[in-house]
């Protein structure tokens, strides 16, 4: 079938990495005849930013293999007219003109656009705190960025990364794996704020394995260079002393360009698009970190600066301009992330518990723990998941995992479940791949779904940390040997297949709640003495999930 498409047009992409890489290579395949010009401030274009850290730690061992492409590669693939170390000054819109110079020979021109795309991206954001300019504090952009932490790295003993986001902790074990001692300063309670508390706690706990040392509810208020050496003042008075710094704060959006030609901004600067990444200006579009689009469950405006979303909102925009009627909207975005530290992965979909509370929903939400495949088949890894729906239509919210295997294959079922508008009785019923080695046959996501349809429909109630009143009678229904090497304080252990014979060991007019390793058999205990009259809560997630000093993954069975 021959193709028709309007005529050829001039289209100029300011930022060449993912959204603006993305959205330039769809032209192309949509349209032979159009002029494509590339602007790059940068000497690099497509590069892979989110494997950085790992080559700075050494698991990517070639820098080459970051470089995706070229001005040349997209020269001869795709016929672009790349142009590298090129800023963009200033936008005509009336004139539908770019200024834009080259950065290093300082020649300038105005770039006539048909259609213009602005991709380029966010910044890595400075706190404004003394001694910060200091030229071996640094952030992770790009390659240069990644280049420059590489050497000061080879020769470095200390490292501190400010920031324990997802990039904050990528850098910490890649530090970590280079050989440096590595100290993390957070200023909130809890590593990766995106994860819920329980969550965070694996995370943390396994740094701490590993050495990294952990300064949470802290803040650094100002740097100084002593005999080669940067201090970091915290605000609790520790002074933590360091080759180097990595600054891991979070981003800003680069959206001086919009904002000088008048382009509508969100509350926190991002550019504002619609469904088909339009701005304001109906010949101008974004894409990427730049942007705030809608949520994908309440359809308010929010950020989310993640690889995938940028790359696909290229696409989107590249269908709008050139398919017509037939280019179908951006959905929104979830924040699907997930991340590696050292042995444990964990990753969050969706709405979280600290978003949901700030937001006012109803929701329920229940916490599980299984193996990554069958616990009898050789090599099985524990593996927690909790999932987040809401009350009054049973409509899933979000979800968050860890674990140290099999963590994304559950996020990303979890995420097409959310996309999909599934409910919890959904997750009950999904059919998914099942053999020994690759799954079980009740897996996780099933076992999710089984606990929150029973936390719907009154079977259990469930508690996440032990009781502080001292009336309760706390069971710990472990197996004798288990109670007796980690016991439970102020615990009465009675071994799940013993507790319907000591009953009577049991005050009827007292709370009950009920503790095992994992959360299984404490709520088979829970039914049969909710069955029996108890007032009765089961500990959720088990002891593995306090975040009162025991959270951790083993690999023991909830015996």
């Amino acid at each position: 079938m021959k193709e028709y498409f309007m005529e050829p047009k001039q289209i100029v992409v300011i930022g060449g990495v993912a959204a603006g890489a993305s959205f330039a290579a769809r032209v192309r395949r949509l349209n032979e005849h159009a002029r494509i010009i590339l602007v790059e401030r940068g000497k690099d274009v497509s590069f892979a930013n989110c494997g950085l850290p790992y080559y700075i730690g050494g698991e990517i061992q070639t820098r080459g293999a970051l470089s995706v492409q070229t001005p040349e590669t997209l020269k001869a693939l795709l016929n672009l007219d790349v142009k590298t170390h090129t800023e963009a000054i200033r936008i005509d819109r009336e004139k539908k003109q770019v200024y834009v110079k080259n950065i290093i020979s300082g020649e300038d021109e105005w770039l006539d656009y048909d259609k213009l795309m602005l991709a380029p991206g966010a910044s890595p954001r400075i706190p404004d705190v003394p001694g910060i300019h200091h030229e071996k504090i640094l952030t992770l952009r790009n390659l240069a960025d990644m280049d420059r932490i590489s050497e000061v790295a080879k020769a470095g003993k200390r490292a501190v990364v400010v920031g324990a986001g997802f990039i904050g902790l990528e850098m910490a074990e890649q530090l970590h794996r280079k050989g440096l001692s590595v100290e993390v300063v957070q200023y909130g309670p809890q590593v990766l704020p995106q994860l819920g508390k329980r969550m965070a706690k694996l995370l943390e706990n396994e740094l701490v394995q590993h050495g990294i040392v952990l300064h949470l509810n802290d803040r650094v208020v100002r740097y100084e260079n002593r005999n080669s050496i940067l201090e970091c003042f915290l605000e609790s008075g520790t002074v933590l002393k360091a080759d180097f710094v990595v600054l891991s704060v979070g981003v800003e959006p680069e959206s001086r360009l919009a904002r000088e030609a008048h382009l509508v901004l969100g509350k926190n600067g991002h550019i504002v698009v619609n469904d088909f990444m339009q701005t304001s200006d109906a010949d101008i579009y974004a894409a990427g970190d730049v942007v705030e689009t809608a949520h994908r469950l309440s359809n308010e405006r929010t950020a989310v600066p993640l690889g995938g979303p940028a790359n696909r909102q290229g696409r989107v925009a590249a269908d709008h301009i050139f398919l017509g009627e037939k280019a179908r909207p951006y959905p929104g975005s979830l924040g699907t992330a997930i991340v590696r530290v050292f042995g444990t992965t964990a990753g969050t979909v969706g709405w979280s518990e600290n978003a949901l509370e700030k937001n006012g929903r109803s929701y329920g939400m229940v916490t599980v723990n299984d193996f990554h495949h069958a616990g009898y088949y050789p090599g099985a890894k524990p593996l927690v998941l909790t999932v987040f729906w809401d009350r009054d239509t049973d409509v899933l919210l979000g979800a968050q995992a860890a674990g140290q295997e099999g963590v994304d294959k559950r996020l990303d079922v979890m995420a097409t479940a959310i996309a999909a508008q599934m409910t919890i009785d959904d997750l009950v019923h999904l059919e998914l791949a099942y053999a020994p080695p690759f799954g079980s046959a009740k897996d996780i996501v099933n076992i999710a779904g089984f606990a929150a349809t029973n936390k719907r429909d009154g079977l259990v109630d469930t508690i996440s940390e032990l009781p502080d009143n001292p009336d309760a009678q706390i069971i710990d229904v472990r197996a004798k040997a288990m109670a007796d090497a980690d016991p439970v304080a102020g615990g009465i252990n009675i071994p799940m297949p013993a507790l319907r014979n000591h009953l009577d060991r049991l005050d009827r007019d007292k709370p009950v709640v009920t503790v095992c390793a994992l959360g299984k058999n404490s709520y088979f205990a829970s039914r049969i003495l909710k069955q029996n009259g108890f007032d009765v809560k089961s500990l959720e997630g088990g002891m593995k999930m306090m975040t009162t000093g025991r959270a951790g993954l083993s690999g023991k069975k909830d015996e």
